[in-house]
């Protein structure tokens, strides 16, 4: 395993590091939530088509899904921490670009540019903690690092409520600027490469293939979020799923494949990764259905609905540290499978909304859904790492990026196809994307969409679960093999 630290000298510049590591992740969170919320004043001012304003988030997504594994690799041939603050400048400067975005095209290609950025902090902030901090101590580390993301997620909350209801949306990108150049600042002056560099080529082929594949599909699910099925949209599909088999087949022949199939070798990396991947599947696509019923089954303003939702955030980040910690003394298993486990329990509290539930099952199950994620997250971002040979933590930390935002895009898709099956498509992306309300006799129908929604989350959250508990298993065959 890795050697202890040498990229800081004391244990007080050791944690100042880990600090501006969170806020580089706190930055990247802060993006994920508060576009949300500025969905419709950016429809609206920006005159964006109802069906293309879903990928002012899909963009951003899916950018950050195709080029971790690549960023990562940078990180190990040019020094983990020059591209984690590469990272800081490009996403201030994609933020500014948003901000002064004129139209469809401009707010949707900035995106783009702040995801690239986004990408480069959030694959090489997991191995930058790899290469600081000893492999006993990771947990804790990732554990810490995890409570940036979830603040993050509550100043999107708070700040995107307070920026749409009182100011500009163009602000929501703005207030990246300062915080990027103090947080910038910092990490020239904290962070130290340390970690040993390998020279690596890039794939960029097969980041073209799966791009087009990934593309294909999101493409065909939105369009039948808005459109009857067609032509038009089978081809979408059968195209993009033919592109994504044929990326396995890309990479094996590649020589520096983008998806390093080698890693699949390390014991328990399989079941770790795809638990990443299920979990996105489930887990990214509840604060959409609960916002979808705040809003469009209860009448509730953005604001109003998202601070129910404030409550899991700030208990999730008591929990991380301690899941961490957990993680350290016991293994990772324990914590990310029971993590897993209680998310299930959340989903299914979520799944017995009615049109007049009381709003303390919506605040009890976002803390529920809280101290789940937050068990989850750095249990099993250790167990990615400490799985990892150290010249590898780059793309390890990549490959765990790409698993689990492929989950989380296209389990922002398949939200809104499931809750839609109810009523007619239009209407339940219009109520999604935040620029409609039910009328109180659809409101029923509605929400018997929005169950089979968390049901299916149910389901894939399940199937985490059961491949996180395989390791166990794993573990167990690997002494007995020893002997």
């Amino acid at each position: 395993m890795s050697a202890p630290p040498t990229s800081v000298g004391t244990r007080s510049h050791t944690g100042l590091a880990l600090l501006v590591i969170m806020i580089g992740v706190l930055m990247v969170a802060i993006d994920t939530t508060i576009v949300v919320l500025a969905l419709p004043v950016m429809q609206r001012s920006l005159h964006v088509a109802l069906s293309a304003v879903i990928w002012v988030i899909i963009g951003y997504l899916l950018t950050i899904t195709l080029v971790s594994t690549q960023v990562g690799r940078l990180g190990d041939v040019f020094g983990r921490v020059k591209m984690y603050e590469a990272g800081f400048l490009v996403f201030i400067v994609g933020s500014a670009l948003c901000a002064l975005a004129t139209n469809e095209g401009t707010i949707i290609g900035f995106r783009i540019i702040q995801g690239l950025g986004g990408a480069l902090v959030m694959a090489n902030s997991g191995a930058v903690i790899a290469d600081t901090f000893p492999p006993n101590k990771l947990g804790r580390a990732y554990g810490f690092n995890s409570v940036g993301y979830t603040v993050g997620a509550i100043f999107g909350i708070l700040l995107g409520g307070v920026i749409v209801t009182y100011f500009s949306w163009r602000w929501i990108f703005w207030v990246n600027v300062p915080i990027g150049i103090v947080a910038y600042g910092l990490a020239l002056k904290v962070l130290h490469d340390s970690g040993k560099r390998q020279k690596q080529k890039l794939d960029l082929v097969g980041m073209l293939v799966l791009g087009l594949g990934l593309f294909g599909v999101l493409w065909g699910i939105t369009k039948l979020a808005t459109d009857p099925f067609s032509t038009e949209i089978f081809l979408y599909l059968v195209i993009g799923v033919a592109l994504m088999v044929a990326f396995i087949f890309v990479e094996k022949a590649r020589e520096a494949p983008m998806v390093h199939l080698s890693i699949f070798k390390v014991p328990t990396m399989t079941p770790t990764l795809t638990a990443a991947f299920f979990q996105g599947l489930a887990n990214y696509a509840v604060l959409f259905l609960v916002i979808m019923y705040l809003q469009g089954v209860r009448e509730y303003s953005p604001l109003k609905a998202s601070l129910l939702l404030v409550p899991g955030y700030i208990i999730g980040s008591f929990v991380g540290p301690v899941s961490g910690k957990l993680a350290d003394k016991v293994g990772p298993i324990l914590p990310a499978t029971v993590g897993l486990g209680i998310q299930v329990v959340a989903l299914l509290l979520y799944a017995q909304l009615g049109t007049t539930t009381g709003m303390w099952v919506v605040v009890l199950a976002s803390v529920v859904s809280g101290i789940g994620a937050s068990a989850f997250f750095p249990a099993n971002n250790s167990a990615v790492m400490k799985a990892s040979p150290p010249e590898m933590f780059g793309i390890a930390s990549g490959m765990l990026r790409t698993f689990s935002n492929v989950g989380m895009v296209f389990s922002f898709a398949v939200a809104i196809l499931v809750a839609a099956r109810s009523i007619p498509r239009n209407l339940a992306f219009a109520i999604f994307v935040g620029t409609t309300q039910l009328t109180s006799h659809l409101a029923n129908v509605f929400t018997s969409g929005l169950h089979s929604a968390f049901y299916a989350s149910m389901i894939f959250m399940a199937l985490a679960a059961a491949l996180s508990a395989t390791r166990v298993f794993m573990r167990s065959w690997r002494r007995t093999s020893a002997r």
